[in-house]
This record gives C-alpha cells, sequence and structure tokens, in this order.
C-alpha cells in the first residue's frame, strides 16, 4: 500500500503540474504589450499610494481595496509608490477609452491612463502579478500597454429561472472586475420568475416574484457596487416570449382566453403577450418607463427570442389581424409571425427611443423591416452576427459562449467575435461591439451559480480583451485559468467550496473522499441533454445531485487526457524518448490504480438514497481503469492489442460512455485515445 501512495503521489505530480512562477504565465487576460525587466519589487511592506488631488472616489476606492489584497490588513506603508495618473473619469456607458499602461521597477509602481476606468483595468492586472518564491511575494519588473479588443465584454446572469441573492450578483461583479468584464446583462424576467420590485405595476414582482425579487433599492446597490468596479448594467425583460411571468401578473396581456400561474417547468414554452391590442402596449410603457429610470444604462434588452407564434396562427382574432395587415408569405395566404415580431418589435423600439434607450434583442428579432438602431446579440449562430453586421446593425456574440451548455473552456476560447477569416468589410466589422457569456441558471441556483461560471468565463474574457494574435495558446490558457481561479477564490467567490460542499452533504457522516475521487472525473450531460434524460425537473427540484456537485469541466480528466496525448505523441517506448515515456506509463497506471479501487471504497455511500442512482457510474469508472490498466501492460511490455481485445475494449468503453444520472465519464475519450480506439 506504501508502495502505491508513493507511485501515486508521483503520478499526481505530473497530472496536476505546478504552478509556473513567471508572472507572464499567470495574467489573464493576457496584456497586449508586455516587456519584462530582471528587477523586482518586494511586498513585504505596503505600497505608498499616491493619487491626484482631483481623483474621483471610485479611483481611490479600487487603490484601497487592491493595496488591502496586496498586503492584508492595513499597517505603516514603507518606502516605495503606487502612483496613479489619469485624465478624466472615465464613462463605461460611451465606451470611453480603457487604456492603461502600468510599470513596475524596484522603486514602486506606477499606472496611467486617459480615463479612470483604464486605471481600473490596471489595478486588476497589478493584482495578477505578485509571485511567491521562497515565502517572499514581490511584483517582477515589467512595462505593460494594454487596451481592449473589444469595447463590449459582458457576462449574463439569469435571476429569473432561479432568483439570485445581491450577495452572489456582488461575488460575481467581484470576478468580472478581475478578468476584465464591463458589462452584467442582467436577466431579470422569464416564464418562471419577474425578479424586480414594480411600484407601477406591482403585481409583477408579487406574483412573478412570489420566491425571490430586488427590491428597488437592491437594484440600485447593484448598480453602484458595478459602477465602483466600471461595470455597466443592461437589464433584460423578455418580451413578447418567455413572458408567462407577465400574463400571470396581468391575464389581459395573453394571446389567448387561457388563465396562466406561473411556469414551474423549464423549456420553451411559447407563451406569448397580445401584440395586436393597444392595451398590451399601454401596459408595456407604463413598466419600461419605469424600469428605464430604474436602469440607468443607455442600453435595454428586450429579449425576443424563441417564439415560434402558435399561440398568435391559433387565435382567429390574432390570425385576422396578421391578413388584415398584409402580414403574409411569400404565398399570399399563410399568416407569417415573423412580420407581426417585427410590428411588435417597432413599437418596442419606439418607446426605447422616446425614453432614451438603445435597443438590445436576440438575433430573432432580426428582419429586413428592423430598424438599424436595434442591437442584436447572436446566440444561434455565426449567421446572425454576420447578417446583423451586414444590414447595419450593431451586434454582439453569444454563439459558443453558453455556459450553462457545459462545454470546455477551450471550446469558448475558440468562438471569436471577429475571426481572421470573417467574411465582413472592414466597416461592417466596425459594428461588433463585441459578446458577452452567458449563464442561464434552469440547472444552477444560487448555490452552485458561481461553480458554473468560474473560471471558464475568464477563457472568454481573454478572447474579448487580448489581441487575437496573443491568444492562441489553449495550454497557456488553461495553466493560467488554474491560477485565476485560485485568486477568484481569494475574492470570495464560491466556485470551489460549493461543489466541495454538496459533496460533503451527499456523503453525509461517511468519508466523502471516494466521492470526491468519482465527482472529479465526472461532468454533466453537455448541451440541452439535461431535459431528456428520464428526470422531471420543475422549478422546485433541489439542485443536491452529484451531477450538480460535478464540474461542467472535469480538470482531473483534462491533465490525464494530456498525458495520455503526450504518451500517444511521443510513440509510447520509443527508443527516442527513453526516459519520459515510462515515467508517464507509470504515472496513469498510478491514477487508473486510484480509479479502479476507488468502487469498493464508495460501495457504503453508494446505499444511501442520494447516491444510490450512481453506482452504475462508478461501476463504469472501474470498468474504464481495467481497460486502461489492460493496455498500460501492453505498452510497458511492448505487446500488440490484438482484435479481440480491441473488440472487448471497444464495447467496454462504449457501455462506460453512457450517461447515469445525467452525469457522464469524462475519461472515456482519453482512455479511448490511449486504446488506440
Amino acid at each position: 500500500m506504501m508502495s502505491f501512495r508513493i507511485l501515486f503521489g508521483a503520478a499526481l505530480s505530473l497530472l496536476v503540474g505546478t504552478t509556473l512562477a513567471q508572472p507572464a504565465q499567470n495574467l489573464l487576460p493576457r496584456p497586449a504589450e508586455m516587456r519584462w525587466g530582471q528587477g523586482r519589487l518586494g511586498l513585504k511592506a505596503p505600497l505608498k499610494l499616491q493619487l491626484p488631488a482631483t481623483a474621483d472616489a471610485t479611483v481611490k476606492n479600487a487603490a484601497a481595496r487592491t493595496l488591502a489584497r496586496l498586503h492584508g490588513p492595513a499597517k505603516a506603508a514603507g518606502p516605495a509608490t503606487l502612483q496613479i495618473r489619469y485624465g478624466r473619469v472615465g464613462r463605461p456607458e460611451q465606451f470611453d477609452e480603457e487604456r492603461y499602461s502600468l510599470r513596475v521597477t524596484p522603486v514602486g509602481v506606477s499606472i496611467d491612463a486617459p480615463t479612470s476606468l483604464g486605471v481600473l483595468r490596471a489595478l486588476a492586472t497589478l493584482e495578477q502579478l505578485p509571485v511567491v518564491e521562497k515565502k517572499q511575494r514581490y511584483l517582477p519588473e515589467v512595462d505593460i500597454q494594454d487596451q481592449p479588443r473589444f469595447a463590449w465584454r459582458g457576462l449574463l446572469i439569469d435571476a429569473a429561472r432561479h432568483f439570485l441573492p445581491v450577495a452572489v450578483i456582488k461575488r460575481n461583479l467581484d470576478g468580472m472586475a478581475a478578468v476584465k468584464l464591463n458589462v452584467l446583462h442582467w436577466h431579470l424576467s422569464d416564464d418562471q420568475g419577474f425578479r424586480v420590485e414594480s411600484k407601477v405595476l406591482p403585481r409583477l414582482h408579487q406574483v412573478g416574484g412570489a420566491d425571490g425579487y430586488y427590491t428597488q433599492a437592491e437594484v440600485r446597490e447593484v448598480l453602484a457596487y458595478a459602477a465602483a468596479r466600471g461595470i455597466r448594467v443592461v437589464p433584460e425583460f423578455d418580451v413578447p416570449g418567455h413572458a408567462t411571468s407577465w400574463i400571470a401578473a396581468y391575464p389581459r396581456l395573453a394571446s389567448n382566453d387561457s388563465a396562466y400561474a406561473m411556469a414551474t417547468r423549464w423549456g420553451v414554452l411559447n407563451i406569448a403577450l397580445d401584440p395586436t391590442r393597444e392595451t398590451t402596449y399601454s401596459l408595456l410603457d407604463s413598466a419600461f418607463t419605469e424600469m428605464t429610470a430604474l436602469f440607468p444604462d443607455p442600453y435595454f434588452h428586450i429579449g425576443g427570442d424563441e417564439n415560434d407564434g402558435r399561440q398568435w396562427r391559433r387565435n382567429p382574432r390574432i390570425a385576422a389581424y396578421m391578413r388584415e395587415h398584409g402580414m403574409l408569405k411569400a404565398d399570399g395566404k399563410t399568416v407569417d409571425k415573423h412580420q407581426l415580431q417585427t410590428y411588435f418589435n417597432r413599437r418596442v423600439l419606439a418607446m426605447m427611443q422616446r425614453l432614451g434607450k438603445t435597443m438590445v434583442g436576440w438575433d430573432e428579432i432580426l428582419g429586413p423591416d428592423l430598424p438599424k438602431e436595434a442591437v442584436i446579440q447572436s446566440w444561434r449562430g455565426k449567421k446572425g452576427l454576420l447578417d446583423a453586421a451586414r444590414l447595419g446593425h450593431p451586434v454582439l456574440l453569444s454563439s459558443g459562449y453558453y455556459l450553462d451548455l457545459n462545454y470546455p473552456a477551450a471550446s469558448h476560447y475558440a468562438a471569436d467575435p471577429l475571426p481572421a477569416d470573417t467574411p465582413l468589410t472592414a466597416e461592417e466589422q466596425q459594428r461588433v461591439l463585441g459578446g458577452e457569456a452567458a449563464m442561464w441558471s434552469e440547472f444552477a441556483d444560487s448555490t452552485m451559480v458561481e461553480a458554473r461560471i468560474w473560471p471558464r468565463a475568464a477563457a472568454v474574457a481573454e478572447r474579448l480583451w487580448s489581441p487575437q494574435a496573443a491568444s492562441q495558446d489553449v495550454a497557456s490558457l488553461y495553466r493560467r485559468l488554474a491560477v485565476v481561479s485560485g485568486g477568484l477564490e481569494t475574492l470570495g467567490l464560491r466556485h470551489r467550496r460549493a461543489s466541495a460542499g454538496l459533496l460533503n452533504q451527499l456523503a453525509g457522516s461517511g468519508n466523502a473522499a471516494p466521492l470526491r475521487t468519482l465527482a472529479e472525473v465526472v461532468e454533466p450531460v453537455k448541451e440541452y441533454k439535461r431535459h431528456f434524460q428520464g428526470f422531471e425537473y420543475t422549478t422546485q427540484t433541489p439542485l443536491n445531485r452529484l451531477v450538480d456537485a460535478a464540474p461542467a469541466e472535469s480538470e482531473v480528466a483534462r491533465r490525464f487526457g494530456a498525458l495520455v496525448d503526450s504518451v500517444v505523441a511521443a510513440g509510447a517506448l520509443a527508443p527516442a524518448r527513453p526516459g519520459a515515456s515510462p515515467r508517464q506509463l507509470a504515472a496513469l497506471r498510478a491514477q487508473a490504480l486510484r480509479w479502479q479501487a476507488n468502487d469498493a471504497l464508495l460501495q457504503p455511500l453508494l446505499l444511501s438514497p442520494g447516491l444510490r442512482e450512481y453506482g452504475p457510474l462508478s461501476a463504469q469508472l472501474a470498468a474504464v481503469a481495467a481497460v486502461l490498466l489492460e493496455r498500460l501492460t501492453q505498452l510497458q511490455t511492448g505487446q500488440a492489442p490484438s482484435p479481440a481485445w480491441l473488440a472487448a475494449a471497444r464495447a467496454a468503453l462504449d457501455a462506460a460512455q453512457a450517461p447515469v444520472g445525467q452525469a457522464e465519464l469524462a475519461v472515456v475519450r482519453a482512455a479511448r485515445r490511449l486504446a488506440g480506439l
């Protein structure tokens, strides 16, 4: 047993690796230009802050936060200085400059920026610079010149499906500031909730927010917290679809005679407002007048997505309205719901313009008759972005950035609003404002939402901030994500501790270690499959199963896969690398032995009702480990796999790939590669 532990310890160091001390490897997003020197600035004593006499409170408070994070509790400053100079107070809603220069020398730190926004971004970089070496912390000598690639770098947080308390929103704002995201897209209404107090139409929050809503004072508190970090807040109130909460509160908005309660199930319900009644627009005008006054940002999101028009087509009165107004398809007979929604969009756009707002909507609102002032957010694919830019609209990309679909960070990193081969002209490219990561919350409540956002959102942050040519190294991204993830935890985010807490809860009084071993190589099923695998979810379903504790992207599986790829690329025991492959094979064996032994260790916990469904998944991990161990023996003895063995291995791995409890093993793909399948 002792020899196994020693071997496994060596394997773990290979799989997990070590945090690189070089600060260039840790900065995320990667700055535009960096020149590293040989000196260093020790952090034994706090830096002495030097600010302009006219410095505004935002800069003063941000600098104080940075110094506290660099040095801990306040104590007497040393001789080294933190000198900050900037031109004027930045207005993020006007896309003011975020450019900055940051210089660290052995005698101090200097920050220069055209606006206060640049100072905030420089301070975020400064907080990532400290290096620990032999228990000593220091800042490396460096000269950084930096500016964002895109002006709009957002994160959508859905507080409508599951209500998220103010404290959760604030923690995520801290995370956003750390990686230079600058727009919180706050999704505040949907079929399952209306989350803002309305003094004009109080039934909106009384009915739609019965299980939680933000008072207007709390909204202002969040707005102030965001503004102090240079982050805009763009609200979204989704119409005409995803509107059950509106209709449950005010039934006169409905497109049919049905009475609606608040939606308690997920999915696209296709319940829409009636766009043919003037009373619909008078109520919306009252609501939007109140909400646009509450949210000062010049942009206002009206949703507009996922309405297939079935309620409109099936209502004889609404269908007659479409015919009377020529809203017909090319055959001249069939009513065209898209034309009716465009009419609705134009009416809402007129409200927004009267209220001094720029309307934002999902790409379904796009049409040739939509005025060019409307901003289009493309989520269904690149086509929406391209079409909108070509039609003259400002445009945002969210396709490829949906965090709730549980794709790996590398997948999000690969999505680019303006890839090198973009077909857009130079003029059309100027209309691409940037993009937004999106975290829809059907399967993420206030306990687990941070674990679904971070650290993968940081990959999107780098894609939107850093120069394209400097942000293509996926291996470097993952190294830096690990460092940033730890930094986010220090800021107070709970993306790590939330998963650990849920696993401890599932283990009860038992030993949680075997459960952690299984959970760390399990991922939730991808895309929207969790809706369709035999488990009925409602708004009241507790999210407290193993699938909820599992990481969206297994870091252990990813590193194991990287080690497998290294072995495969080296030709296993190829003479060209006589020392590397045996060591790597030993590391893989140690990990496989741990997985093989884990099933027996986990059996006592699998007797509990909360974990019983995952017994097959534990057995599948042991089966994968058995295939790995057999293959490793073949590689270490120079034995070629027989056709019969390959067929048996394929069958075992196919079976192990099957989801259990909406979760799946993340190591099967690597096992296939090692087996040569």
